[in-house]
């Protein structure tokens, strides 16, 4: 197993901005958050394994999160045309997938069990198998963390973290429960 250190000089490279380690006790868990889901801004809610209420209650979503005793909170950073750039904010997403899936990589290497949340649900399927049948791939499968009912911007506060990065610009959240 890596150290740490090495862990973050790792991820850096993968792409991520800003990363902290925190003790997952630290993390605060809401149904008011999940309510932001269930107003369906993303367009997701009730559609995915990855977002509510396929992934369980923030009851069940907590629960498995205090199975870990430590999570690696990180960011990516993407600059926009202007504040309502959604094709630069969907090319940022996508870029962030890609920096997560990096990051999975280097934490599945490290620790034998983890836990991964993103952004804005999972695109690993043309159309999710969701509500009729199981994840056809819950090894890549990760969570949004809002839908685990997490506080971004707490957290990124507990873990020193910006939560935006200025004018013009997205930031996007990962989590890697480990």
């Amino acid at each position: 197993m890596e150290s740490l250190d090495t862990i973050f000089e790792l991820c850096k490279e993968a792409g991520v901005h800003e990363q902290a380690v925190i003790p997952v006790e630290k993390i605060k868990f809401s149904d008011e958050v999940r309510h932001l889901c269930e107003v369906n801004y993303c367009g997701s809610y009730g559609k995915t394994w990855a977002c509510p209420p396929g992934v369980g209650s923030v009851e069940e979503c907590r629960e498995k999160c205090m199975a870990f005793t430590q999570v690696y909170i990180f960011t990516t950073w993407h600059p926009l045309e202007d504040s309502l750039d959604l094709d630069g904010m969907q090319e940022g997403k996508a870029a962030h997938e890609e920096v997560c899936a990096r990051v999975r990589k280097i934490f599945e290497e490290n620790f034998a069990e983890t836990l991964v949340l993103t952004s804005e649900g999972c695109g690993n399927c043309q159309t999710c198998t969701y509500p009729d049948a199981p994840c056809r791939f819950p090894d890549h499968m990760c969570p949004s963390v809002e839908s685990y009912g997490i506080f971004v911007n707490e957290e990124a506060a507990e873990a020193g973290i910006h939560y935006i990065n200025g004018a013009n610009t997205v930031t996007y959240f990962g989590n890697v429960f480990f």
